[in-house]
């Protein structure tokens, strides 16, 4: 019996129009353009300007631009899979509405929430679905909306994230390429690291914690880089032993977008020259669930039939992991 596998045949994706730069965030807070770009390597963010637009509204657009390029009907997709960690509002899933937004009909859909590694996660369980043998297109959207959950006087913060998406259309196949190899990993100590406090369950929202700024991303910048380094490296050394693989066979690292420094230490623990390494953080920062497939977007005219990427990511929780992608065509669509 032939072995199906789960290939990624479409790349979208959307980021806003406005640009905080280095130097707009100089007049905000207590920082300079030079302690930015030495500690994370970013000059500008995007951030998403109009009421009443969310982290849908990005995901849709960049969800559009997927099935356009690859000329599919909506209607043929059979699930939708949103990673995000900002969606619209609790309970009701960015995925079902986006979903119906898209046309896509006779899929199913819901939210795959795992910090940073949100997508990486999804791009795994997209694919066990496809291998299952009952799903044939699977939509994969990462979408964030960091601004809606920055406190922008805390400098630690404020200067790491933007708002951006990405999706892509997986579909099965029975050539050997796609998803071949995938190691994740958690641990819940990480949580007290990077959290917000309140808005969940064991703490709802009240005049309290509004008043304290209980409701913005927190985080212990060395902690979470210590665990971030360790992980996010180490999960890529692994994925290549696992697949026999050397740095030359490895065309390309494609590392979540949160810190300059863990993306060359993960590069380095490859073996890899920085040629091979897909980066965009200096233009959009961490958007979070939308950084992997953003690289995508971005590189995508550079990738070739047979490439060999690895996918490497870390987040809140905290959530790591890395998946190894045999890509299916040659270039942009």
């Amino acid at each position: 019996m032939t072995k199906v596998n789960a290939a990624i045949t479409s790349v979208g994706g959307y980021i806003p129009e406005f640009r905080l730069t280095n130097a707009i965030l100089e007049t905000m807070v207590d920082t300079n353009d030079e302690w930015i770009t030495s500690r994370t390597g970013i000059k500008e963010r995007r951030i998403l300007k109009g009421e009443g637009l969310g982290s849908s509204f990005m995901g849709i657009e960049a969800a559009k631009e997927a099935l356009q390029k690859r000329g599919i009907d909506p209607k043929d997709i059979d699930m939708v899979i949103c990673s995000t960690a900002t969606p619209d509002m609790p309970v009701a899933a960015n995925a079902c509405y986006m979903a119906t937004e898209l046309g896509c009909t006779n899929a199913f859909a819901y939210d795959l929430m795992a910090a940073c590694s949100g997508f990486l996660f999804g791009l795994g369980t997209a694919a066990k679905f496809i291998e299952s043998g009952r799903y044939k297109n699977v939509l994969l959207i990462g979408t964030d909306k960091m601004s809606s959950i920055i406190d922008y006087t805390d400098r630690a913060t404020c200067v790491i994230f933007g708002d951006g998406a990405g999706a892509v259309l997986l579909e099965a196949t029975e050539e050997p390429v796609g998803i071949i190899d995938e190691v994740f990993g958690s641990d819940g100590q990480g949580r007290q690291f990077l959290k917000i406090d309140a808005g969940g369950s064991m703490l709802p929202a009240s005049e309290e914690t509004v008043a304290k700024r209980m409701h913005f991303v927190k985080q212990e910048g060395q902690q979470v880089f210590k665990f971030a380094v360790t992980n996010m490296a180490e999960v890529s050394a692994r994925i290549m032993e696992r697949n026999n693989l050397q740095s030359d066979d490895v065309n390309w690292l494609v590392p979540h977008q949160a810190n300059k420094r863990i993306i060359d230490a993960t590069a380095k623990r490859m073996g890899l020259d920085e040629k091979k390494v897909m980066m965009n953080i200096e233009k959009y920062g961490n958007t979070t669930n939308g950084t992997l497939p953003l690289l995508l977007w971005d590189y995508e005219k550079q990738l070739k039939k047979g490439d060999n990427l690895i996918f490497a990511a870390f987040g809140g929780g905290f959530t790591w992991g890395a998946v190894y992608v045999k890509w299916a065509y040659d270039g942009a669509k």
